[in-house]
């Protein structure tokens, strides 16, 4: 049985060790049970359908959010600015799905070395975007609720998309290795869209793992969960002085709003990575079931991108009404009606009405909507 190290970077060009697993295994075929090959080859078909599932999903709702925000005027708020970014990184995520979903049935690269860096490229580039969003999106989130006047300067729509930008160029910054390295490599007369590593190999791949690792989640991760653990702690400081009843409602709210953003950050891309930092810490022996379950947990990084539009947009009420607008589910009406953002229309409530601060803080709104 075949030693097998697992990827270190991003889902697309992780697939190939994958495939080259797929590939021995198919050489090897005579040395194999039957019953093994079978349930490759239909864990391949299933892997396969949920890639072009979760593509249509993810493009349709994110397609959904970007019309939304860019249709009614009451959606450009600073908040919808950021799901914004989110949804277009969403989208192009996405396109790179069919891609990986045809090599993978084809257990081959017939698309040539462009179109492979290109989609390389696109693929790695809003891996790192969409991350970074969530990120930006929890910081604004804990400046709004914690720090909502001082934060008024700095939650502004102008602000908001010079972030958004810089988003996008950090991104391109930090994808820069696979944006050279990227490339076609034959093996056992096919060929697969990689990354190419110069000389030691082993170096590059050890390096680029932690490097992934550290900027593509746990820092990510470590921000994210800062700052709901520091909006929890101011609303729950706020709901003692407004009573038991509103304080609980409060604390219900918030708890699960950060359970569902971390929990399911966490669940989609944990995995991946504890695959990643798996393969330079030991020797993993390959079965079909492993290869299954890796093939999966690449399925499930993707899968994050689908459920963005709901863990951010369908918690908020304005997004439901220009959902069911545009769905014709249900007229609703107001959404045309310009609303000023976020932080022009809390400022001057704060500053006239100390109270109006605590109150704020507990608004179901402002804490959900994402």
């Amino acid at each position: 049985m075949e030693s097998w190290a697992f990827p270190s970077c991003s889902p697309n060009c992780s697939e190939h060790v994958m495939y080259d697993s797929l590939v021995q295994g198919n050489d090897s075929s005579q040395s194999r049970n039957h019953t093994d090959d079978s349930f490759s080859r239909t864990s391949t078909v299933v892997i396969t359908c949920l890639y072009f599932l979760v593509c249509a999903v993810g493009l349709c709702g994110n397609a959904l959010v970007i019309y939304v925000i860019l249709r009614y005027a009451k959606m450009k708020t600073v908040t919808n600015i950021y799901i914004l970014n989110l949804a277009v990184a969403d989208v192009l995520f996405m396109l790179g799905l069919p891609f990986i979903a045809l090599q993978l049935a084809l257990v081959h690269w017939p698309f040539g070395p462009v179109l492979c860096r290109i989609v390389m490229t696109v693929d790695s580039l809003n891996q790192f975007t969409s991350i970074f969003c969530l990120m930006v999106m929890s910081i604004d989130r804990y400046l709004a609720v914690v720090h909502p006047i001082r934060s008024t300067k700095w939650r502004k729509p102008r602000v908001a998309k010079t972030i958004n930008v810089a988003v996008w160029g950090v991104s391109l910054l930090v994808n820069l290795p696979i944006v050279i390295y990227s490339g076609i490599i034959m093996k056992h007369d096919s060929c697969f869209c990689t990354i190419v590593w110069p000389e030691p190999q082993e170096a590059y791949y050890t390096a680029f793992m932690f490097y992934t690792f550290i900027l593509g989640f746990f820092l990510p991760l470590m921000v994210i969960c800062l700052c709901y653990l520091f909006i929890i702690i101011k609303v729950k400081s706020s709901g003692i002085r407004v009573g038991s009843s509103m304080r609980k409602r409060s604390e219900r709210k918030v708890t699960r709003m950060v359970s569902i953003v971390v929990a399911v950050f966490v669940f989609c891309w944990l995995p991946f990575y504890v695959f990643n930092v798996t393969s330079v810490t030991g020797t993993i022996s390959t079965t079909p079931f492993l290869r299954s379950t890796f093939a999966f947990v690449v399925v499930l990084g993707y899968a994050n991108s689908c459920a963005n539009p709901i863990l951010y947009a369908f918690l908020s009420e304005n997004f439901k009404k220009s959902f069911q607008n545009v769905l014709c589910l249900k007229k609703v009406g107001g959404l045309d009606e310009v609303e000023r953002s976020d932080s022009k229309q809390d400022k001057p409530r704060l500053m006239n009405d100390p109270t109006e601060t605590q109150s704020t803080l507990l608004n179901g709104d402002l804490q959900t909507s994402i």
